[in-house]
């Protein structure tokens, strides 16, 4: 796979194109040695243009599960094509390869196009990667290219190094409770062992839960590499936390609604986030990931 290297100052991105326009690494060495800020992707990860292994990689026409891949929406019945288990899961993004349309030293512009099948609305996704000497600029903008509404989520997913220390700060309204297939069942208020406004040690918790109510701006702290990340998220304002037990990384995924948005949208709930753009609409999302250490 043909990767990209950006510089800004003591910051770099690696992106892969083809690997779901996804980033392989990000890191600063503003402290000498090189910090990975996101967990870095194996070479040979990136040789197979695994999405996976990736360091992050955004979420597009939806993020995370759509239960049983079928939804209805304004009366078209939509039958998606599964992966590996039963849901569908983190949109057709992250599956493709994407074009790079321009580039230079510090930013990337990559485009995806989809023309319709399984998911019945054609549409274009344009990301913007940008590095400056401060910090890592994501966009995303998805146009539909349909001559009908079309639903639509976005988001990133970004997969953390975590330590036993690590916590995650932000501030969140609630939490979706799941089944045991990781589904939406009911929105509740945090348990105390989930508030993070205070900070949450992510090895504490086993979470994989939508945080909704999210103010858009949240903090990681590495105490042990004295190095922390900030990530603000512009038009997206629900927060996904997975803790896997036992794993090296976790993920804070800023996203635009919650699991399973277009079923719940469709049984009537007004408050999951879901987006529908008219034929030639565009929607956009932003996140920055600013470092900071010593």
């Amino acid at each position: 796979m043909d990767t990209i290297t950006l510089r800004a100052g003591p910051l770099g991105v690696v992106l892969v194109p083809e690997a779901g326009g996804a980033l392989g690494r990000f890191w600063s060495e503003a402290a000498g040695a090189p910090v990975e800020l996101l967990r870095p992707a194996p070479p040979e990860a990136v040789a197979r243009g695994d999405p996976w292994s990736m360091a992050s990689f955004p979420l597009v026409p939806w993020s995370n599960r759509i239960r049983h891949g079928r939804f209805v929406f304004r009366g078209r019945a939509v039958a998606l094509d599964l992966p590996p288990g039963p849901h569908a899961l983190h949109g057709l993004g992250f599956r493709s390869a994407w074009t790079v349309v321009d580039r230079t030293a510090a930013t990337a512009h990559l485009e995806h196009r989809y023309a319709g099948g399984a998911w019945p609305w054609a549409y274009r996704a344009a990301q913007r990667v940008a590095l400056t000497p401060a910090g890592l600029a994501l966009e995303l903008a998805v146009t539909n290219g349909s001559d009908a509404a079309m639903p639509v989520g976005l988001g990133w997913h970004p997969y953390f190094p975590r330590t036993r220390q690590t916590s995650l700060t932000a501030r969140v309204a609630g939490v979706w409770l799941t089944d045991a297939e990781v589904m939406p069942v009911a929105l509740a208020a945090l348990p105390p062992a989930w508030e993070p406004s205070a900070g949450l040690r992510v090895d504490r918790v086993a979470l994989d839960n939508v945080l909704v109510g999210w103010d858009g701006v949240a903090e990681i702290a590495w105490p042990e590499r004295r190095a922390r990340l900030r990530l603000a998220a512009e038009n997206l304002g629900c927060l996904v936390v997975y803790t896997p037990p036992g794993r090296s990384f976790f993920c804070a995924e800023p996203v635009s609604h919650v699991t399973d948005a277009f079923n719940l949208a469709a049984a009537g709930r007004l408050d999951t986030g879901l987006r529908v753009v008219a034929p030639g609409e565009t929607v956009r999302a932003a996140v920055t990931l600013t470092p900071a250490l010593p």
